[in-house]
């Protein structure tokens, strides 16, 4: 009998032990399955080459990308300006620099760029870049160090080349030629639309969109009348993904393509939003 009592124990001890080593395989494979997100931003070039930068930095490189949309400059503004600002502050709006050098571009109240207050206005000081860039002739075919010296005069006048390829993608996504290339890794949020509005008229100049249920419809043909239909539904698409860190919105939706919070890619979409249209949620 005691024999069979001991027999009994042992096997339950076994399946005791088999169920916890069970139980923390299981464990362990939806801990892996769960990475936290990198919280920062991708583009890729047509030739397949990847860049990445912080959801800060892709952040603020879309405010640039959308004024110099707003404004109708061509894209290689865009990329000038990117390859600028990331030379000068990482791309990130600080309040410091060299002597008195502050904001995205490190302009000087000194020589003329503005008050600090100003300069310290991304949007500000983005359009001030733009109006200097406006007024070199031939920006359009400088080398990128070239147009960014001229106007930064800067004591590290090859620095901004390094730059170059980035920009260059991030600009090809932010300016709509590169579609569903520019993707962010992000923690969830509550989205907020009206955040969303209030970016989107800072960048653009316009809130032009009408709500479809829990949905935000952006007119990007009345954003960016100047533009391809495509051009502008990308351009304002990828806007949206670049900004998602700060307004918190959950996917969006170009065409036939949305991204979505978690997916860390563009993917087919079950209903595709009309054409010269973003759909926002």
């Amino acid at each position: 009998m005691r024999t069979i009592v001991r027999g009994l124990l042992s096997l339950l001890i076994l399946i005791a032990i088999f169920a916890a080593a069970t139980w923390g395989v299981v464990a362990f494979l939806n801990g892996r399955d769960k990475v936290p997100a990198t919280n920062s931003c991708t583009a890729v070039l047509p030739d397949g080459s990847s860049f990445a930068l912080t959801a800060e930095q892709a952040d603020n490189a879309a405010l640039i990308a959308a004024i110099s949309a707003q404004r109708v400059m061509p894209a290689r503004a865009a990329t000038i300006a990117l390859a600028t600002a990331m030379q000068e502050s990482s791309l990130r709006n600080i309040d410091y620099g060299d002597r008195d050098s502050l904001g995205l571009f490190q302009q000087r109240p000194s020589t003329g760029w503005g008050t600090e207050e100003q300069i310290m206005d991304p949007v500000y000081s983005t359009n001030a870049f733009y109006d200097q860039l406006a007024h070199l002739d031939g920006y359009e075919d400088m080398e990128i160090t070239v147009a960014a010296q001229r106007i930064q005069l800067s004591a590290y006048p090859d620095h901004y080349a390094q730059h170059e390829h980035v920009a260059r993608a991030f600009a090809s996504a932010l300016r709509g030629h590169s579609t569903a290339a520019l993707t962010c890794d992000l923690d969830t949020a509550d989205g907020d639309l009206g955040a969303f509005l209030d970016r989107l008229e800072r960048d653009f100049g316009s809130q032009a969109s009408e709500t479809d249920g829990d949905e935000l419809v952006v007119d990007a043909a009345a954003v960016l009348p100047d533009y391809e239909t495509a051009i502008a539904d990308w351009t304002i698409g990828q806007w949206a993904v670049a900004t998602a860190s700060v307004t918190g919105i959950e996917g969006v939706r170009v065409g036939d393509q949305e991204w979505v919070r978690g997916t860390r890619a563009w993917v087919a979409a079950e209903s595709p939003a009309p054409e010269g249209s973003v759909i926002v949620w």
